[in-house]
């Protein structure tokens, strides 16, 4: 997950891979504590992966702007996830 956030943050070298792993796990946790299940933040995902790296992008933005329409896109697709019973319902077979 790391290599896929720093590419969607234009980031080539390694010096803030630390800070880059943070806000990833930090996302996580968001999304977890909006009703989303641990077992459906999954790096397979790719509505999850979307929600990380905007996630991601609102952290690391340096434009106010810019960050504010991220934090807003990420927002909704939080709140689309945590109404969803496909990522807050488990499924016992």
């Amino acid at each position: 997950m790391l290599e896929k956030i720093k590419l969607a943050l234009r980031i080539d070298d390694d010096i803030l891979d630390e800070e880059i792993q943070d806000s990833i796990d930090a996302a996580k946790a968001d999304l977890k504590l909006s009703g989303i299940l641990e077992s459906k933040i999954v790096e397979t995902d790719p509505l999850i992966i979307r929600a990380i790296k905007t996630f991601c992008k609102v952290e690391f933005s340096t434009d106010d702007k810019e960050a504010e329409r991220y934090r807003n896109s990420y927002e909704m697709l939080k709140d689309h996830l945590a109404l969803s019973i496909d990522y807050t319902v488990e499924v016992i077979a």
